[in-house]
């Protein structure tokens, strides 16, 4: 285990990402793991948008270290974790109620942690925790699509970074399913390249489109923006279909009765928060790993804003801010 301090980059005020004081940097003893645990040193990280929400309304109930992907090497292991040892390379989202991943030594639940793509650098690995989990849950957990389904997936934001790994997760695993993503004009071949066999433009009539190319409806809608388009969606999807939505609610879903059209939700932070037995995300993550290995899935990674500091944090958070990311922004190194 690694002696010496710990570099810790957090919040104690909620300022804008514009802001020079936004990011704040601290030092503190490197931690040591509790039963169950590892200490990671980390190479590379990713930013959300769950990151860029927290920064800005959630209480830093003093000082928070956001950070919820990560990419490095195991440097100590908790009592009771035989799956890890030192020097281990890994992957892995942890969890929203714990401190995350902006800080030089971090500890994780041994049970949300996988192990790295071999043929992923660290960068390209920290792209893909927290999107590849939410896409796996929502797809193959929540909709129910398995490797024998067939029929139409609507993807609504499908250049961001959870629908341009869910292209390809259900490209490897369902390849009876037809994907319909959504984007714009500027986006479209990023979207064809994720695995999308059709491409609608969202800022046109969406129902329109996809009528044309399901005239029946879809069978399932994937979407990171729901807000308003409940009616859409219920005109959209075929009686009994299903949708699951990533954003934030409420919704009024009361246009989906007529067609028995079922409305789901997506947390990934939901197994971390409130299955302290589960390993499922470990699962998948091991899964995600192989199917990077085996050349069916490709990093998501479209910038890398250079080593991990109070800057380049800032820069990237303004960039997620926007809307208009394609696939993710990383951050991997440490400066100094």
């Amino acid at each position: 285990m690694s002696t010496g301090t710990n570099t810790i980059i957090g919040y104690s005020r909620n300022l804008p990402a514009s802001d020079p004081n936004a990011f704040e940097v601290r030092t503190g003893p490197i931690p040591a793991p509790a039963p169950g645990e590892l200490v990671v040193r980390v190479e590379a990280v990713s930013v959300n948008p769950v990151d860029v929400k927290v920064r800005a309304h959630a209480s830093p109930h003093g000082f928070r270290v956001l950070g919820y992907d990560g990419a490095g090497i195991v440097d100590a292991v908790g009592e009771g974790v035989s799956e890890f040892a030192p020097g281990d390379a890994v992957f892995y989202a942890g969890s929203i109620g714990r401190a995350g991943s902006n800080q030089r030594f971090q500890t994780v639940e041994a049970r949300m942690v996988g192990r790295k793509p071999e043929r992923a650098s660290f960068g390209e690995a920290a792209s893909l925790p927290l999107t590849s989990l939410t896409a796996w849950e929502a797809v193959f957990d929540r909709l129910g699509v398995t490797d024998d389904s067939a029929g139409d997936l609507l993807v609504v934001g499908a250049s961001g970074g959870v629908g341009s790994v869910l292209l390809q997760l259900v490209r490897a695993r369902a390849p009876k399913v037809r994907l319909i993503g959504t984007a714009g004009a500027a986006n479209a071949e990023w979207v064809r390249s994720m695995g999308a066999h059709e491409v609608v433009d969202h800022r046109a009539d969406l129902a329109a489109q996809v009528h044309a190319l399901a005239p029946e409806g879809v069978r399932w809608l994937f979407t990171a923006h729901s807000e308003h388009q409940e009616r859409v969606y219920a005109s959209i999807v075929e009686p009994f279909g299903r949708i699951v939505a990533i954003d934030d609610g409420p919704r009024d879903v009361s246009p989906l009765n007529d067609k028995s059209i079922g409305w789901l939700w997506e947390l990934m932070f939901t197994d971390p928060l409130h299955l302290p037995q589960s390993h499922h995300q470990r699962w998948i993550l091991d899964q995600v790993s192989a199917l990077v290995d085996s050349g069916q899935v490709r990093p998501t990674l479209t910038e890398n804003f250079g080593p991990i500091s109070v800057d380049s944090l800032r820069r990237a958070h303004a960039a997620v801010e926007t809307g208009r990311a394609v696939g993710k922004i990383v951050l991997e190194g440490w400066e100094g």
